[in-house]
């Protein structure tokens, strides 16, 4: 499915850019997208949705977690918490009490490659968020008497999130034993030891390097015109400096896995052990040809729900397993991980159900037939059309895509390069990329942490 979320490292074209100062507008398929991209660099996105009268309004930095600096992971997630303490013309909190004084809605997050930040409210106070949310892209301005206690949040969250959780631990072990090399494998929120050391000017250097119109996407969605949206942003985003190359990306490439990995988390909270194994593989932004359609529809087919094939071998014929599935997380600029997962029934051990994953994924190839993957398909098609019926996800996956460097076509045209998957694709994806030493296998067992 087209993701939402939880994207330069990457040359592909935003694809937005004209040489007219004319509003361009989409063709073919889909909402009537209107792009523009202002003199200082900020590319605009406006995508009408008349049914209710409310306005979705998104600025999307494309930089993430993997472009963190180093010894100072956690600080683009630290930032995000930052930007809602003040600028130079508006004290903190006085944005967050307008949106909610409007009725309206606001969140932000962090992902590997995209850091976000959004509102929702009625169109007739979309002028007012673009001009708090175009003085805090150049205006940010705190003391040190926030960081310290926002630094306290960050950490408790993580001890929430991961300290107190066995299965996040595993996660974030597996993570960073697949990418040996790549940012990937640092958790977004960052590792303990560094979280704590962060402070005022590690977070106003990184702001200063890529919160610039230059290095984000506006998109605004809802009962919205899409000149009026233009003549707004020009008006607001349009008066902030642009950065120049400063806001390039520099991630270091992951070698060639040679050797597959295991990695064990015991803990006496564990009350369900689980086995699950990550391959490294090519991404939207690196795929060859069909190579990340066919792992969307491969990891649909046999990892996709109670219907799909791992389900129906592992547990329903065998009854080795109460559960079993797969994910691919497609949507990333450099390589990226797919994911397979089984719960062992009563009785059986990780490595017995370890054995039987192998042999019923050696068996894929063979069993998966064209009709098993159609259906994979039109659940992938209908699952991803039925989110674009939410104003708030069409923004974010318009956003999400064209932050990971994609362009409104790879967005547009997904269910029909989806469709054009065969059988021979899924087979050929399953055989290159879900290889032994491309990937790391994790145990969740109950036993002594020490």
């Amino acid at each position: 499915m087209r993701t939402l979320d939880i994207a330069a490292g990457s040359s592909r074209h935003i694809g937005l850019r004209t040489d007219s100062a004319e509003l361009r507008r989409s063709e073919g398929t889909g909402p009537a997208i209107s792009t523009y991209r202002l003199d200082n660099g900020l590319d605009v996105v406006v995508i009408p949705d008349r049914r209710v009268p409310v306005v979705t309004h998104m600025v999307w930095y494309k930089n993430g977690s993997a472009d963190d600096p180093i010894g100072q992971s956690g600080i683009a997630h630290f930032l995000e918490h930052l930007m809602f303490k003040g600028t130079e013309h508006h004290p903190v909190g006085e944005f967050s009490k307008v949106v909610s004084a409007l009725g309206g809605q606001e969140n932000a997050f962090t992902s590997f490659d995209y850091t976000a930040y959004f509102q929702r409210v009625a169109p007739e106070h979309l002028e007012r968020m673009m001009t708090f949310e175009a003085d805090r892209m150049s205006g940010l301005n705190f003391d040190d008497t926030v960081v310290a206690p926002e630094r306290d949040v960050v950490l408790e969250e993580r001890r929430m999130r991961v300290e107190t959780d066995p299965s996040a631990q595993l996660s974030e072990a597996m993570a960073a034993s697949l990418f040996v090399h790549h940012p990937y494998g640092i958790p977004i929120i960052g590792w303990m030891h560094e979280i704590e050391t962060l402070n005022r000017t590690h977070a106003l250097d990184y702001y200063r390097r890529f919160y610039a119109p230059d290095n984000a996407i506006l998109v605004v969605s809802g009962d919205v015109d899409g000149a009026a949206v233009l003549k707004l942003a020009e008006a607001t985003y349009g008066r902030n400096t642009p950065r120049g190359d400063g806001t390039l990306r520099f991630r270091p490439s992951e070698p060639e896995p040679r050797a597959s990995r295991h990695v064990c988390v015991a803990d006496p909270k564990v009350e369900q052990p689980t086995v699950q194994r990550l391959y490294l593989v090519p991404s939207t932004g690196t795929a060859k040809a069909k190579e990340s359609y066919a792992l969307e529809v491969l990891a649909e087919a046999i990892g996709g729900g109670p219907t799909s094939y791992l389900y129906r071998k592992l547990v329903l014929e065998i009854g080795r397993a109460v559960n079993a599935g797969a994910w691919y997380m497609g949507s990333a600029i450099d390589e990226t991980r797919f994911s397979l997962y089984a719960v062992p029934a009563e009785g059986v051990s990780p490595t017995d159900l370890e054995a039987e994953l192998d042999r019923t994924l050696d068996a894929a190839a063979r069993d998966v037939d064209a009709v098993t993957i159609e259906r994979a398909k039109t659940r992938l098609i209908a699952e991803t059309i039925y989110s674009c019926d939410s104003q708030t996800s069409l923004a974010r996956i318009y956003g999400s895509a064209l932050a990971l460097g994609e362009t409104l076509d790879d967005v547009r045209l997904w269910p029909d390069r989806i469709r054009a998957v065969t059988r021979d694709d899924v087979v050929a994806a399953l055989q290159t990329s879900l290889v032994k030493r491309r990937s790391v296998t994790g145990y969740l067992v109950k036993g002594d942490a020490r």
